[in-house]
């Protein structure tokens, strides 16, 4: 695995414990060889840690004969984080520890077409039941990361796609948790959530594609192992591009055969249940594939192919490594990635797909709260975040 930091003299505490983040428990002479620092440097800016707990020093290294090694990482148990990932007909919200591991979690059964005031105070009362029922305090929480269906102004945390959803145009999304939590909040577009995880999963690899097939579609675009969001934050938005052969299919967002309305969810859900089949949301489609439906399977392999038919596009233009697909629709993987991919390798240039693994995601639920507890991490501890925190200390 390449190093994921190199040497950088006069390296501050804030990027000592991004560090520690990324490489998990490291001696101080470890530190020292990754930054360049001298010891006393390095005791003098492990010690700001450890005084403000975020640090804690554990004696379990591997020991040549003498005294253990103390290795310092970070304090997970330093406090919480919240973390909620809002879908078209479902939410889940958790509880995290400071290393994004889930504590506890919730599923509601919530639907966009209740509105934001229904959908998000839902999501606060859970929030505040899960930490009273878990032993957590409101004054445990140091932020909150949320995912949500749509781009998002990352700097406001509002909602700039258009409103497909009636009520859910310019959603100022922090404004309904700051009143219980006065914290840092983190929002972002869904899919672009589940890209960071995966980029946090897989550090070797700098180009990749996540694809969400669920209600809806969209992509998350990672390049160089940086995120796109585009110029307004719409880069990912493929669910509105036009397909052939989508036999005039319209559209939520009133255009025609565009891929959100010939091979998402809301579009297969009501063709299954008029073809007499048990169908009520997307999870139903997946459902019935994996149990070996005919029909279903036919449907989601036809959608794969609609997919694929925009990926290879993405592909020819991004050139990525790997191409996860994930969603409701992913769980039935076998007949969704078939399609994609006998579509996908004749669209797509032989160069562009020389390097290329398409496989399904391991994000599915738990993944998904791990996604957003990402998010708001690698803001509040940020090295700039920590250094701030620290200096005001």
């Amino acid at each position: 695995m390449k190093e994921l930091l190199s040497v950088v003299p006069g390296a501050t505490a804030g990027e000592i414990l991004a560090l520690l983040r990324r490489r998990g428990p490291l001696t101080r002479s470890d530190i020292g060889r990754l930054t360049g620092h001298s010891r006393t440097a390095v005791t003098a800016r492990v010690d700001q840690l450890l005084a403000s707990g975020l640090v804690v020093e554990r004696a379990d290294g591997a020991s040549t004969g003498g005294r253990p090694p103390v290795r310092l990482e970070l304090n997970a148990d330093g406090g919480v984080v919240l973390a909620g990932a809002l879908g078209a007909s479902r939410t889940i919200v958790a509880v995290c520890d400071l290393g994004g591991k889930p504590l506890a979690e919730a599923e509601l059964m919530v639907d966009l077409t209740d509105g934001p005031d229904a959908v998000l105070g839902a999501a606060v009362a859970r929030f505040e039941r899960l930490l009273t029922d878990n032993g957590f305090s409101r004054e445990n929480v140091r932020g909150i990361g949320l995912s949500v269906p749509g781009a998002i102004d990352v700097v406001t945390g509002r909602s700039v796609s258009p409103p497909v959803q009636q009520g859910w145009g310019d959603v100022p999304f922090p404004d309904y948790f700051t009143a219980k939590f006065p914290v840092p909040i983190t929002v972002d577009n869904d899919v672009n959530a589940l890209a960071l995880e995966q980029r946090r999963r897989h550090p070797e690899v700098d180009d990749l594609i996540i694809i969400k097939a669920s209600t809806g579609i969209g992509a998350g675009l990672i390049c160089r192992g940086s995120l796109i969001r585009g110029a307004v934050g719409a880069a990912g938005e493929i669910g509105h591009i036009k397909v052939s052969n989508g036999g005039g299919a319209l559209c939520r967002c009133g255009g025609i055969d565009c891929l959100e309305a010939v091979a998402s969810g809301w579009a297969l859900a009501p063709r299954m249940a008029a073809a007499g089949l048990p169908v009520t949301r997307t999870l139903d489609i997946a459902d019935l594939a994996r149990a070996g439906d005919p029909t279903a399977v036919r449907m989601i392999r036809e959608a794969g192919r609609h997919i694929g038919e925009v990926a290879a596009g993405l592909i020819n233009l991004l050139n990525p490594e790997l191409l996860f697909v994930d969603g409701d629709l992913a769980y039935a993987a076998e007949p969704l990635i078939a399609g994609m991919r006998e579509v996908i390798y004749q669209r797509a240039t032989a160069m562009a797909t020389r390097k290329l693994r398409i496989e399904a995601s391991d994000l599915h639920g738990q993944g998904s709260v791990a996604a957003c507890a990402t998010m708001i991490l690698d803001d509040i501890f940020s090295p700039r975040a920590v250094d701030s925190l620290l200096a005001a200390a």
